[in-house]
């Protein structure tokens, strides 16, 4: 079971979430009108946006400038996650794919932003009028993976720490 929880693993992980994502927001372009939500579900709606900011579109006005902004900080995170996944233990493959969603999510997101100049989103949730910001699913496994790394953080870290602590007594 180990040789399965390689690091490659999660790599790959990320790669499917990358096609995934750009697969989705090539059909959402190709068949959305931008701005015109379709109704999905009383909840749900599918509409094209372009994001040119980040998180719920902070910045998205800011004039260009957070295009280079965004992408170095995309570019410099993917790198951090990526050592980190290729450091981890074996053995900790929540975390790993915690990560994995995570890198998938940021580099799904790092290839519009660079080759469009924005992030297409075209996820519209709704109640009574109250719109939650459009995303996608870059977004989508970014959320995942962080909240896989909670569920890490808060159910499995402590079996981690008494591993560490009982090599370093050792």
């Amino acid at each position: 079971m180990k040789r399965l929880l390689h690091p490659w693993v999660w790599y790959f992980l990320a790669l499917v979430v990358i096609v995934l994502d750009q697969w989705s927001k090539v059909a959402a372009v190709a068949h959305l009108q931008y701005g015109q939500p379709v109704e999905v579900t009383w909840f749900f709606d599918l509409t094209l946006l372009h994001n040119h900011g980040a998180a719920f579109s902070f910045l998205s006005d800011a004039g260009g400038w957070q295009r280079w902004f965004f992408t170095a900080i995309a570019v410099g995170m993917s790198i951090a996650i990526s050592v980190w996944l290729y450091r981890i233990g074996r053995e900790r493959w929540l975390e790993s794919a915690a990560l994995g969603f995570v890198l998938g999510g940021a580099l799904g997101n790092l290839y519009d932003r660079v080759t469009l100049g924005y992030v297409v989103d075209f996820i519209s949730v709704h109640y009574k009028g109250s719109y939650f910001p459009a995303f996608n699913l870059a977004d989508s496994a970014i959320c995942f993976g962080a909240f896989l790394m909670i569920v890490h953080m808060l159910f499995f870290q402590d079996e981690k720490d008494g591993d560490s602590r009982e090599r370093n007594n050792a």
